[in-house]
């Protein structure tokens, strides 16, 4: 059997999602939200439920992803609720950062990558968030046996504490690990970071 692409994959999860007016904040959303303040960058922003709610207190957000249809969904929200939202899309493979945010967002994104990609595009949001600002990023890791949405070879598990100690230096105020069951027997372990950067950090 083909592996699925993982954008044709999510498209087709965020139309199912639309269809229904699934627009809950998943776990790690919620989470994340208290923690969101002043210029955002949500990347990989899927639906966008959370780059919305953050626009909805009064954050500046931009909002990145590769799907069409979360692109277009969150578009004409943020014109019908005329919020502080601008929403790119864009190929997450090549993205580059280009200025500096307060809080800069990666839930679930990361592991679509290689793990050369991957880790540069966690070295680069770490240097985009702005002194005094946060990262919040989540990832699987290894241990993780739910593998249908990635094609083989292109995707990377990160390993036990790799997530934390890439914000060594940084105040962790959440690092924990998640498991949640997955179809057909599997598991997803799940490894989720919120980081603040010193103020005299560059």
């Amino acid at each position: 059997m083909t592996s699925p692409d993982p954008v044709d994959f999510f498209e087709r999860q965020f139309q199912h999602q639309i269809a229904r007016a699934d627009f809950a904040l998943n776990p790690f959303e919620q989470l994340a939200l208290p923690h969101v303040a002043g210029s955002v960058l949500d990347l990989g922003c899927g639906l966008g439920n959370l780059s919305l709610e953050a626009a909805r207190r009064g954050c500046n957000v931009t909002a990145v992803d590769a799907s069409p249809t979360a692109v277009e969904r969150l578009r004409a929200t943020a014109v019908h609720e005329r919020l502080p939202l601008a929403v790119l899309q864009a190929d997450l493979g090549s993205f580059r950062i280009g200025q500096d945010y307060d809080t800069i967002i990666a839930i679930g994104l990361l592991m679509f990558f290689r793990k050369e990609r991957a880790l540069a595009l966690l070295r680069q949001i770490g240097q985009r968030v702005s002194p005094g600002g946060r990262a919040i990023v989540n990832v699987l890791v290894e241990g993780t046996t739910y593998l249908g949405m990635f094609k083989p070879g292109e995707y990377y598990l990160f390993g036990a504490g790799e997530l934390e100690q890439a914000f060594a230096g940084w105040n962790l105020l959440v690092a924990r690990h998640d498991s949640f069951p997955a179809p057909e027997s599997t598991r997803k372990e799940f490894a989720t970071v919120v980081a603040q950067k010193a103020r005299n950090q560059a």
